[in-house]
């Protein structure tokens, strides 16, 4: 079973204006409403690729009620700790001439809060694997992911992260098996500009030697690099095309990948998994369905040697 964790997931009400203006009211052409959160988006793709998992995270309010009831009738595996106040957050998204957003910041999340989410995840047995992804809230340490990995260490538990900085950098000596930076982060890491595959090799090769099994480099535009556990390097293209959105892209991929990985033990199979799902993401109005996914599989660029 993969377990993924939203510490602050948010519903995503998109309003599209013909020409936003400040000096009357604007009306919109027409709103949605999309749950959202980077280990959401990750459990969404899980599930529709058929991988058994569930969501974990915080709640509140109405609008949790609404994320879970939202979720729920999409299939969709919960397992949330519901908070005793305050709101899951809702982002306003504006399409117009011009793009706003909105995001708002969450609701407290107490000691008690945590605790049961930890008492949840103590839960977990070997083989299972657990996937953190996204920031951490203000209301919670900054040492949460590593205190996460720390408890669950040594119970032959799988860990995939995909965060940024420090809270990457201090997880690493618990040896995930998949970490998924992009290109730009993988060199704030090191405070240098990564513009080849040798520079991903190369740091991407340094947080391998940190501990890290998998690393997994999305370059926007340019695809995608592995470098697995072996030490080879895989890459892969991207789709050619006016792209819809990236919003869900790279937690599509590492939906993908662990899928691939999960399927067929292949780490080549996986990446091109992973891409797939990252590209049918990027060419879709919300996260990629089953037959998306299915049928960019096909293109020509994941299926060259």
């Amino acid at each position: 079973m993969i377990y993924t964790v939203t510490f602050n997931p948010a519903l995503d009400y998109v309003m599209k204006v013909n020409e936003l203006t400040t000096k009357d009211i604007n009306r919109t052409e027409s709103e949605q409403l999309f749950y959202g959160g980077k280990g959401i988006n990750v459990s969404v793709i899980l599930s529709r690729l058929g991988i058994e998992n569930k969501a974990l995270g915080f709640v509140a309010g109405f609008s949790g009620k609404q994320l879970e009831n939202m979720l729920e009738d999409d299939n969709i595996k919960t397992d949330f700790v519901t908070l005793k106040s305050g709101y899951t957050r809702i982002n306003v998204k504006i399409k117009s001439d011009k793009e706003l957003d909105i995001n708002a910041q969450g609701p407290n999340i107490d000691d008690d809060a945590v605790e049961e989410l930890l008492s949840k995840l103590d839960k977990l047995k070997a083989g299972d694997c657990l996937v953190l992804a996204g920031s951490i809230p203000k209301t919670l340490p900054d040492d949460i992911y590593e205190k996460i990995l720390k408890r669950l260490s040594g119970k032959g538990i799988d860990f995939a992260v995909d965060a940024t900085g420090d809270l990457l950098v201090n997880v690493l000596k618990y040896k995930p098996i998949l970490i998924k930076p992009n290109h730009h982060e993988l060199g704030d890491i090191f405070s240098v500009q990564i513009n080849t595959i040798d520079d991903i090799v190369k740091y991407a090769k340094k947080l391998q030697e940190m501990g890290a099994r998998n690393v997994l480099v999305s370059r926007g535009k340019d695809g995608a690099a592995l470098i697995d556990e072996n030490s080879d390097v895989h890459t892969m293209g991207n789709v050619p095309g006016k792209i819809k959105s990236s919003v869900g892209c790279g937690d599509s991929m590492l939906a993908g990948f662990l899928a691939g990985l999960y399927e067929k033990n292949d780490c080549r199979y996986a990446l091109k998994l992973g891409s797939a799902c990252g590209n049918a993401t990027a060419f879709s109005d919300n996260l990629a369905t089953r037959e998306e996914i299915d049928e960019m599989m096909k293109h020509e660029c994941f299926n060259t040697k």
